[in-house]
Parts: C-alpha cells; sequence; structure tokens
C-alpha cells in the first residue's frame, strides 16, 4: 500500500501522487522493482529494510542517504504475549523521503515540532513516532507484568510463568531494537553527518533530543527486563516453597495417623478378642475406638509443642499482616489508554 503526503502551512497531511513525502508498506515484488528503477536505490537496501532481523544502520550514496530503524511490530494477540520488531527503511533525497516498511510508519513529535517545511522534518518526525510507539508497547508490558505478577501468587502452574517469559523475550527484542536505533542516532549527531543531512540549527537540537528520548526508552526497557527476570525467579522459589509446605503437611498428617495405624492394627488381631473375652464385643470395640481420638490428638499435640508447624503459622501470619496494610498511594495501577496497543 502506498501513501503519499505532502506539507502545507507547516501540517502533514495526505496528498496526490508525486508529493515529496512516499510511503510503502509491505510492498509486492513488481512494486519494489518499480521503487528501484524510479529512485535508483539499492536493491539490497530496499530488502532491508523489509527484513525483521536487519540491524540498524545509517549509509551515504551519491544522491541520497539510507537509514535502516527499529520499530515494534503492531499487536496481534496471535503470539499471545510476545512482541517483536521490525524494520523501517528511510531515503532521503535533496526533496524527496521513500519510506518502505513491513507496518505502517506513526508521525509524532508535534510538541517539539510546530511545523513541517522539509522532508527533513518528515525524517524527525518518524523518528519521535518510533519512539512513542516503542514507550506505548513498553506502558502495556508493564501492566501486564503487573496483572501476572498478582495471578503468579495464587497459582503453581507453568501458564503464567510461559506468559511472563513471553514478556521478558519481548523485552529481549526491544532492548536490542532501540540500542540498535541508538548507535544509529548517535552517528546522525556527529558534525560530518550534519553537514550531510543539511540540518538547521532549530533541526539539529530535535535530533539531540531524539537521542535522549532514545536512551530514556532504552534504559526504562532495560529496568522492566531486570524486574521480570527477578520475577520470574521469585516465582520459582515461590512454587519451591509451596511444593516443601504442602510436603510438610502430608507429613504431618501421616505421623497423626501412625500411632493410629499400629493401634488399629493391634485391633485387628486375634488377640485382641482374648484380652477382652470377658467385655462384651460391642462394649470392648467401642471403648477400642473412642480410645482412637485422645491419642490422636495428643500426637498432634506433641508435633505442635515440637515446633513443626511453626514456620507455616509464621508465614500465613506475615502475610495476612501485609495484605491488611494500606496501598501505597501512586502505586494504583495506571488506567490503560486508548492508542497503547497499535
Amino acid at each position: 500500500m502506498t501513501t503519499w503526503y505532502g506539507y502545507s502551512g507547516g501540517k502533514l497531511a495526505k496528498a496526490a501522487a508525486g508529493s515529496p513525502v512516499e510511503v510503502v508498506v509491505a510492498p509486492e515484488p513488481d512494486e519494489i522493482q518499480e521503487l528501484v528503477k524510479r529512485y535508483g536505490i539499492d536493491l539490497h537496501d530496499l530488502h532491508s529494510a523489509l527484513d525483521p532481523d536487519e540491524l540498524a544502520r545509517v549509509e551515504s550514496e551519491t544522491d541520497h542517504l539510507v537509514l535502516i530503524l527499529k520499530l515494534p511490530c503492531n499487536y496481534t494477540g496471535e503470539g499471545k504475549l510476545l512482541f517483536t520488531v521490525t524494520s523501517v527503511g528511510m531515503f532521503l533525497f535533496k526533496s524527496r523521503l521513500l519510506v518502505v516498511s513491513p507496518n505502517e510508519v506513526e508521525f509524532s513529535g508535534d510538541k517539539v515540532m510546530h511545523a513541517v517545511k522539509d522532508v527533513r522534518d518528515v525524517m524527525l518526525k518518524i523518528m519521535y513516532g518510533i519512539i512513542d510507539h516503542f514507550l506505548g508497547h513498553l506502558k502495556v508490558i508493564n501492566m501486564l507484568s503487573e496483572s501476572l505478577e498478582k495471578r503468579m501468587t495464587e497459582s503453581m502452574g507453568n501458564r503464567y510463568l510461559m506468559d511472563m517469559f513471553a514478556l521478558e523475550k519481548s523485552l529481549v527484542y526491544f532492548v536490542n531494537g532501540l540500542s540498535s536505533n541508538q548507535v544509529v542516532f548517535e552517528k546522525l549527531v556527529l558534525e560530518t553527518n550534519k553537514v550531510r543531512l543539511k540540518l538547521t540549527k532549530a533541526r539539529f537540537d530535535i535530533l539531540e533530543d531524539v537521542v535522549t528520548e532514545n536512551r530514556q526508552c532504552q534504559k526504562q526497557a532495560e529496568i522492566y527486563s531486570d524486574i521480570l527476570m527477578g520475577l520470574m525467579g521469585a516465582h520459582a522459589s515461590v512454587v519451591n516453597n509451596n511444593i516443601s509446605l504442602l510436603m510438610k503437611r502430608l507429613t504431618v498428617i501421616s505421623i497423626v495417623f501412625m500411632p493410629l495405624n499400629v493401634v488399629a492394627g493391634m485391633g485387628g488381631m486375634s488377640e485382641f478378642s482374648n484380652w477382652t473375652s470377658g467385655v462384651p464385643w460391642y462394649l470392648a470395640y467401642g471403648i477400642f475406638l473412642v480410645s482412637l481420638v485422645p491419642l490422636s490428638f495428643l500426637t498432634y499435640l506433641i508435633l505442635k509443642r515440637s515446633g513443626i508447624d511453626r514456620g507455616e503459622s509464621e508465614t500465613l501470619k506475615r502475610t495476612a499482616m501485609l495484605r491488611s496494610l494500606p496501598r501505597i498511594p501512586g502505586r494504583d495501577r495506571p488506567k490503560r489508554r486508548k492508542g497503547d496497543i497499535k
């Protein structure tokens, strides 16, 4: 799909064919050949813009500049909670800009760019759009991780653990993509590229802001990644602890019933009938069954005095106390805003 953009009165808007900015999304093979003939660009560079595994880079050709950047893929839900990244290519000529990508491209940066007068302004808006796209997905990943954290404390299964692993994998992709973009942005800030791009002082300041915003976004993704790694390790420890507590309870139950089994085995022998030959059978067996109750209670008291369940009781008390504490202001989950997932 091909969309043309032009700028009039300082605003970027869709325009007729032949306008200065051409955005091509998921081109067909015949469209790729047409772009190569029309703009005289290298076929390898064009395929690199459509390759999700291509690293971000900047190259200078005779009459144009090639920028390959990474941006998040639009979330579809087919990969469950897996967020991936893809590539976008910008081919900057003197008065034209060709943008090629497998996914739709966003234009942002209206707060710092009040007017669009040149294709270089459009290029900077796309860079801001890429960073905003990353930030939007990071907010969604943070909300999903908080929701999974609450569910993981109540479950011993692998479902939520696999969801956390998918989010951790997504953050690895994001950190790699942001770091790759950072290398390209820092190269563009160099004086030689500044002259080649023909950036004015105002545009160069905006480019430096792009470098700063991308660095902050990368740092945020790294922090989220570290938190998820720690959370997954904590979940594994919680599961092991729950299994230990379960085995402990089963052990206590078996110990309580062990003396009862011994006494019940003695009652099932023929010697018991000989011992109670002078007593009616219903009275003898009734007394025998009633005596099992205080015996089991006495066994439980002995185990309790020995402190075998003291650790579990203290853990339950601490958990109940923490749940009764008031919530810390400012830690409520942020509401999902429209447009977080693109």
